[in-house]
């Protein structure tokens, strides 16, 4: 567990980690890269490099955290993954259900898994579920799929985008969307009109709106470092988080 630079959360927990590709936001996957790079350093939890691989060790890390924190789940691995355990995931629900002082910011790709496990359990109100929107064929269905829970918090990472999502995307029961380009050498470009059509859909249904990063490549259609790349979408930063009492 560490404390995250990534911009909307603030620590990570990875009670797993390790995954596989699922769809075309995966394509060039930062957890990867970042597995493989721990492994050949001879990190602990990274002997395996980046197959899927459980952190008993790990589970109880919340619990000894007594400040209030907002955590992001599984920031190197997807806790909905085919080869996780329902005892398992259980186990870590039960941490989530003893620390109700914390934020858990659940993100996934496998939104089926996802509706079929809470489909018989009670998701608990510190839970914030969110899923990925990377475009039009993968991403929007999930939305839908995410609509049909009852959690207290739902999201969509909107990253990396990789196409505009079109005219008609219904936020309907949806608090928050994080909106970010790819990041790494190889990565693939957003344009600015995407991001502000996400924007603009997200002024008209009332969504919480929070803009990550440009990635890789600038609002300019430059390529450059993350950093120079900034975080301004049309001048300004967006910084919103959902309302959470």
């Amino acid at each position: 567990m560490s404390t995250s630079k990534i911009e909307w959360t603030e620590e990570t927990w990875n009670p797993t980690t390790g995954c596989t590709k699922v769809s075309s936001g995966c394509k060039f996957c930062y957890a990867e890269t970042m597995a493989n790079r721990l492994k050949a350093m001879g990190t602990t939890g990274y002997e395996n490099g980046f197959k899927f691989s459980l952190m008993p060790n790990r589970l109880e890390q919340p619990i000894k955290k007594k400040k209030a924190t907002k955590y992001f789940v599984n920031s190197m691995s997807d806790l909905f993954h085919e080869e996780m355990p329902n005892e398992y995931l259980d186990k870590v629900m039960d941490v989530i259900d003893k620390t109700p002082r914390h934020i858990y910011q659940i993100l996934t790709k496998r939104e089926d898994r996802m509706f079929e496990y809470f489909s018989t359990r009670k998701i608990p109100k510190n839970i914030w579920l969110g899923i990925t929107v990377e475009n039009k064929k993968n991403g929007l269905p999930r939305i839908d799929r995410l609509r049909e829970l009852d959690a207290t918090i739902k999201f969509l990472s909107v990253e990396p985008l990789l196409e505009d999502l079109g005219r008609e995307v219904n936020l309907k029961g949806i608090h928050w969307a994080i909106v970010g380009g790819e990041s790494g050498h190889k990565a693939r470009p957003m344009k600015k009109e995407w991001a502000l059509n996400v924007k603009k859909h997200c002024d008209e249904q009332k969504t919480a709106f929070f803009f990550k990063q440009w990635g890789t490549w600038g609002m300019d259609g430059v390529k450059r470092s993350k950093k120079s790349n900034g975080r301004e979408l049309e001048g300004k930063e967006w910084n919103a988080y959902p309302e959470y009492v």
